[in-house]
C-alpha cells in the first residue's frame, strides 16, 4: 500500500508507536511519521506509507493549528501536566479577564526557547536525556511564529484556560502555555493538547486504529482515505512527457525545459502521474518517483 494515511493519534502513543500500529493493521513493510506528536497530545499524524516515506523532506516543515489547555497555579518539570509539579503559584481570578487581551499579544513572530524536555540535539544527545540525568543544557532561542490565537473557555473553578492556535512549525505549545501563565502573573502547564491541522492534512480526516482496523480489508475504503502524491502537490503546475522524454526522465537524464525554477507534477502523454522533477537553471532533474 502506497500513500499518506491520517491518524487520530490516541493520548499514550509515541509517534512512532502510531506508526508501528499502522504498519502492523495494514501489513506494510515501510512506514514513518512527518514530526512528532507528544504522547499526551492526541489529534492529526500523518503517517507515510511505502514509498511514500520519501515525501518526508516536503512535509516537516508544515503549519500546524492545535487546541490547548493551560492549568493554571502549577508548574511541571516536564511542563506537561504529566510531570512532577516543581512551583505553585496563586492564580488571581480577576485576571483572567484579562486572558484574550493578553493572548493576542503572542500573535506575530517571535523567538521561544524549546523546553528542556524536548527531542532536540545538542552534542548528539536529546535534551530530555540531558534533563532526566538533571543536567542544565543552555538552549538557544529559535525563531517561531504564532499566526492566530483565540480563546475558547475560561473555567475558573478548575483554573484552566482553553484556547486555539494556529503557528509555525517548532513551535511548543507547553512552553507557550507558561509564556501565558507568566503574562497572568502566576505559573501554568499544559494539561491538554490536540493537534487539529497539519498544513492540509485535517482532523475531521484523519481515522482511529479501531476503524482502520476493522476496515483492514476493505481496500474501497482505505483507497478513499489515503493522499497521493498527486493529491497532495495539486498546487503544482505540470509537465507532459512524451515516451522518449518519459524514459530518459526515469532513467536520471537531465532534460531542457525553458521554464521557472521549481517543482513540478510530471505525467506521461497518456496522462497518468509519474511523479514529481525539478527544474533549475532550465534542465529538468527527477525527483521522487512513486
Amino acid at each position: 500500500m502506497e500513500g499518506i494515511i491520517l491518524i487520530d493519534k490516541p493520548k499514550g502513543f509515541t509517534s512512532q508507536d502510531a506508526v508501528s500500529k499502522t504498519k502492523k493493521i495494514l501489513n506494510v513493510k515501510k512506514a514513518g511519521h512527518t514530526g512528532t506528536l507528544d504522547p499526551m497530545a492526541t489529534g492529526v499524524l500523518p503517517i507515510l506509507l511505502g514509498n511514500y516515506t520519501k515525501l518526508s523532506k516536503y512535509l516537516i516543515e508544515h503549519d500546524k493549528k492545535y487546541i490547548a489547555k493551560i492549568k493554571l497555579g502549577e508548574k511541571t518539570d516536564t511542563g506537561d501536566i504529566e510531570g512532577k509539579i516543581i512551583e505553585t503559584k496563586q492564580v488571581n481570578i480577576s485576571n483572567l479577564k484579562k486572558v484574550e487581551k493578553i493572548l493576542e499579544e503572542f500573535i506575530g513572530k517571535q523567538e521561544q526557547i524549546p523546553p528542556m524536555y524536548s527531542a532536540i540535539k545538542v552534542n548528539g544527545k536529546k535534551l530530555y536525556e540531558y534533563a532526566r540525568e538533571g543536567i542544565n543544557i543552555k538552549v538557544n532561542p529559535r525563531n517561531i511564529e504564532i499566526y492566530n490565537i483565540k480563546l475558547i473557555n475560561i473555567d475558573e473553578k478548575n483554573l484552566e484556560i482553553e484556547f486555539e492556535v494556529s503557528c509555525s512549525k517548532g513551535t511548543y505549545i507547553r512552553v507557550l502555555c507558561e509564556d501565558i501563565a507568566k503574562k497572568l502573573n502566576t505559573v501554568g502547564t499544559m494539561s491538554f493538547l490536540k493537534r487539529t491541522e497539519v498544513d492540509k492534512f485535517k482532523l475531521e480526516e484523519s481515522i482511529n486504529f479501531d476503524i482502520l482496523e476493522k476496515n483492514k480489508n476493505n481496500e474501497e475504503f482505505l483507497h478513499s482515505k489515503l493522499f497521493t502524491m498527486e493529491k497532495l502537490f495539486s498546487n503544482y503546475d505540470a509537465i507532459n512527457l512524451n515516451n522518449k522524454k518519459k524514459t530518459l526522465f526515469l532513467n536520471g537524464v537531465l532534460l531542457t525545459f525553458y521554464l521557472k525554477d521549481g517543482i513540478y507534477n510530471i505525467y506521461d502523454d497518456n496522462k497518468n502521474y509519474i511523479g514529481l522533477g525539478i527544474i533549475k537553471n532550465n534542465l529538468l532533474k527527477r525527483d521522487i518517483i512513486i
